[in-house]
């Protein structure tokens, strides 16, 4: 078999042919399926045995202690020998994976030939393709949790323990330092605890990675901003507890964690940092500082690491192979969410090229996977990429006086044009309908004779040459948005296409790259609904929320008559993918954010569709699209649930707020309001004035991905991670 090592001595990395190590009893025989290079401890192990032997010597000092006591009880030319003999053999990398059982020891009943197990150790769960492992360093895997997550196992239990040893409380606000590996995983757990957490990391994407995951706030270790985030949640009386996660030879965190604990905090040490305690800092304080040793009670234990005694529950409820169950249950449960810190897996076989990339910051990563030669044919986690908005620095749109008119061309002018957009347009003041384009010529006539547009034409490409034109809408068919869209905004123009933006993700990415040719980022998608005055209001009296919280939204579509366009999914999409945007946006502006991941499942026939958004505060939104409901229901229904309160909409034409004051609107005396009234006059006052898009292009980009990800998520039967550029 294979297995990684490496020369301490010389530095040398390498992959060798080993023997295959015997099942002996009280363990089992692992194959394994991904293996966890921890980016912290093994990259600082790496890197010390590149460095020279005084350097070796600086870097452990504990080690230069043993040798001294070994020259004076043993002499030097034996002594010489001994750590040139130990230096100069090859030792091995990793200690969290996940395997197949291949083989059962003695005395082994919990699992079986073929069942997944998490793995532990520096010795049992090496970065090897078999290993054998004690009974009290594995766990059996829950169903459903994939082998890639599940090999987070060991990491997983490194924060657990460290988050133990801090006591947190419902309520309480914590500190943590070091937001890589560990660190990250830390943030998870406190907030699945019910703790406010602000992160510190000198690494930006870092620290924004963070704040996806939970974290309250989080920054550099040198800004005003992570003390001004502190007294803000602690009402100035500092955090509870701090983790300190963060290693090197800095004694910046220790310090730090005495100016912002509060009298009487925990400091728990978790990675391995400097710790030289300003003492005036922690007596005046009285700060409890404590220790968090590795996985849990057993660690460094031989009776209960090899010979499998385990401690009894009653005395020790937490021992390292609980903590390792329990983060796998965590796991299963998607109360912590390890994907987004897989920076890259690579195969095993280029576990050395791994390393030195690693090592030379050319490969810059949070956790990285081994993924083994059986699995090699595994697919990846489904994931749907968030373009990066990129503008080359175009020339600013230029102000309009008031007095001259905004003048608009139409690409299309079929019924939603003709029912929902132009009857606001024809009567606005400062607005002229300048031209209309459509493919057939007695269509482009009706519009300019009902609206009473200027000109009427079939030839788009004289309206993208026509300078006169300020602003084109783009409401065709689906599959023409994005092409005729990345047009527009090369020749400069601003645009509103109707939704969706696009139907691929390689259609998206031309929008966008449009908008880097061009410079022009001037566009606005229809997602009306955030527009209409009644949700506005209902979000207005809504008010702040302080934590995640829960939005169902029931959308009764109902059947569409036979012929209907939307039908054509092979050239026009599903129908999800053209109107599912206009409601991914409404709960993304009700909760603030764009959404993290997308699960979606259907009923036989993908009639009706259920599909959960969650963001990064951990408010979770459920949309169910469905087609089978009665005709004489609302179409759409919402209700927004968060700390004591909670939004209800009955389908625009009545909202309500509960909390400590009840709100309840007056019913609509006239036709439902969904905001394109509203929408096309922000709209406007972009064009005229110049300033800002009524949507930031980056919201209307993560909208749209999100949508594609539904149908991605069907296709692949498990949840999307929506992944943004780091």
């Amino acid at each position: 078999m294979k297995q990684v090592v490496q020369n301490y001595k010389s530095g040398e990395l390498a992959v060798l042919d080993v023997p295959v190590p015997g099942c002996k009893p009280g363990g089992v025989l692992v194959r394994s399926a991904y293996s966890l290079i921890s980016t912290g401890t093994e990259l600082m192990k790496v890197s010390e045995a590149g460095m020279s032997m005084v350097g070796k010597a600086r870097s452990r000092p504990d080690q230069v202690a043993k040798v001294m006591q070994s020259v004076a009880t043993n002499g030097v030319p034996a002594t010489y020998r001994k750590v040139m003999g130990k230096l100069d053999s090859y030792t091995p990398l990793g200690y969290s994976l996940c395997g197949v059982v291949e083989q059962v020891g003695t005395g082994i009943d919990d699992v079986k030939v073929g069942d997944l197990v998490a793995c532990a150790g520096n010795e049992h769960a090496l970065h090897a393709e078999l290993n054998w492992v004690p009974k009290n360093l594995y766990a059996p895997v829950p169903d459903g949790l994939a082998p890639r997550h599940a090999a987070f196992g060991t990491v997983g239990s490194i924060a657990m323990q460290g988050v133990r040893r801090g006591e947190p409380q419902l309520g309480d606000v914590a500190l943590v330092i070091g937001l890589g590996l560990i660190g990250q995983l830390v943030v998870q757990l406190l907030t699945a605890s019910g703790v406010r957490v602000v992160g510190v990391d000198p690494d930006p994407a870092r620290c924004e990675l963070a704040e996806r995951l939970g974290a309250a706030a989080c920054g550099d270790p040198s800004s005003a901003a992570v003390e001004n985030s502190v007294a803000e949640l602690t009402g100035g009386h500092g955090v509870d507890q701090v983790y300190l996660a963060a290693g090197g030879g800095s004694n910046q965190p220790v310090e730090l964690a005495a100016r912002l604990c509060r009298d009487r905090g925990r400091v728990v040490d978790i990675g391995k940092c400097r710790l030289d305690l300003p003492w005036n800092a922690y007596y005046e304080k009285e700060l409890d500082v404590r220790f968090s040793r590795s996985y849990g009670p057993g660690r460094y234990d031989p009776e209960y690491e090899l010979e499998g005694r385990d401690y009894p529950i009653g005395y020790v409820r937490w021992t390292e192979r609980r903590n390792l169950a329990g983060f796998l249950d965590l796991l299963a449960r998607g109360r912590v969410d390890v994907e987004p810190l897989v920076s890259h897996i690579a195969d095993f076989d280029d576990a050395v090229e791994t390393y030195q990339r690693l090592k030379d910051c050319d490969l810059k990563a949070v956790a990285v996977l081994f993924r083994y030669p059986e699995h090699a044919g595994e697919p990846e986690a489904p994931a749907v990429a968030v373009p990066a908005v990129r503008r080359s620095g175009g020339a600013p749109t230029p102000a309009r006086s008031a007095k001259t008119p905004v003048r608009l061309a139409f690409v299309g002018a079929g019924n939603y044009a003709t029912s929902m957009l132009l009857p606001h347009l024809a009567q606005r003041d400062g607005v002229e309908l300048s031209t209309v384009v459509t493919t057939t010529a007695l269509s482009a006539a009706n519009a300019k004779r009902k609206f009473g547009f200027a000109e009427a034409t079939t030839d788009l490409d004289a309206v993208l040459g026509d300078k006169s034109i300020d602003a084109v809408f783009v409401v065709t068919r689906h599959s023409s948005h994005a092409e005729l869209t990345r047009r527009a905004l090369l020749a400069g123009k601003t645009v509103f296409v109707e939704k969706p933006l696009a139907l691929t993700e390689d259609e998206l990415a031309g929008v966008l790259a449009a908008v880097e040719e061009s410079g022009n980022d001037r566009l606005q998608v229809g997602f009306n609904r955030r527009f209409a005055p009644l949700l506005q209001e209902a979000r207005k009296r809504f008010g702040a929320r302080t934590g995640p919280a829960s939005l169902r939204y029931l959308v009764n579509a109902g059947r569409l008559k036979h012929g209907s366009w939307y039908l054509q999914q092979g050239t026009e999409g599903s129908r999800f993918a053209g109107e599912g945007g206009h409601f991914i946006d409404t709960a993304s502006w009700l909760l603030g954010a764009d959404p993290v991941s997308v699960y979606a499942v259907a009923t036989s026939g993908n009639e009706d569709l259920q599909v959960v958004l969650h963001y990064p505060d951990g408010s979770t939104a459920t949309i169910s699209y469905v087609t089978t409901g009665a005709p004489s229901f609302p179409k759409e229904t919402l209700d927004l649930v968060a700390y004591n309160k909670v939004l209800r909409l009955d389908d625009f034409v009545r909202a309500s707020v509960y909390g400590r004051k009840r709100w309840v609107s007056s019913r609509l005396p006239k036709a439902r309001d969904k905001g394109q009234s509203a929408e096309l006059a922000a709209f406007i006052k972009a064009v005229r004035t110049g300033g800002p898009m009524p949507v930031p292009l980056e919201s209307l980009a993560a909208t749209t991905a999100a949508t594609l990800a539904v149908q991605a998520g069907l296709a692949a039967g498990a949840p999307v991670t929506l992944e943004r550029p780091r």
